[in-house]
């Protein structure tokens, strides 16, 4: 059972990633061309970006909390190597997790159907749409053109710090419309 001072340490995890929500357009932008550059250099990914029609990049994602958590991030979504629009990754969880992390999450759309799920939508929950196949370094090692078969699949990228659990299950995309 949760205590006071655990509950506290939640509402802050989940309070500290709203203030970093104020990014301006250019740095989104910014941002999102440094870590596809990232990403370009990344052998493993090359498959990923040649077939994808869109590419969902989240530069920087705050997931931090002992026994409930939340993350969040904001970044934007490329189609033929320009920014279509921005969007906002949001969560919380409650279980066994501790830490605090900062990393960045790139989603490939490979098929124009789940695109427009993530599109219609007003605020995409993951696990609700189109099935996503997360990618660890083995996979991604694999990932060729003729094994990607799923409709999204996604790499983390850049961790820094430590979190006993990570998921992407629970987490909410919403477009955004930064200043």
């Amino acid at each position: 059972m949760p205590t006071r001072r655990h509950l506290v340490f939640a509402s802050l995890a989940l309070a500290a990633p709203a203030a970093a929500s104020n990014l301006s357009r250019a740095e989104i932008r910014r941002d999102v061309n440094d870590a596809l550059a990232r990403l370009r250099r990344m052998e493993n990914a090359r498959p990923l970006l040649d077939r994808a029609v869109a590419t969902l990049i989240f530069p920087r994602i705050l997931t931090g909390g002992f026994i409930a958590g939340g993350q969040y991030g904001e970044g934007a979504l490329l189609r033929e190597q320009r920014i279509a629009s921005y969007h906002s990754i949001a969560g919380a969880s409650f279980g066994l997790l501790a830490g605090a992390q900062v990393s960045g999450l790139a989603m490939f759309f490979m098929r124009e159907s789940a695109l427009a799920a993530l599109m219609r939508a007003d605020g995409w929950e993951i696990g609700t749409g189109p099935s996503i196949v997360m990618l660890d370094r083995g996979l991604q090692a694999n990932a060729t053109s003729s094994t990607l078969t799923e409709p999204v699949y996604a790499i983390s990228f850049n961790q820094q710090g430590l979190m006993a659990a990570l998921a992407i299950n629970g987490t909410k995309i919403s477009r955004i419309r930064p200043a």
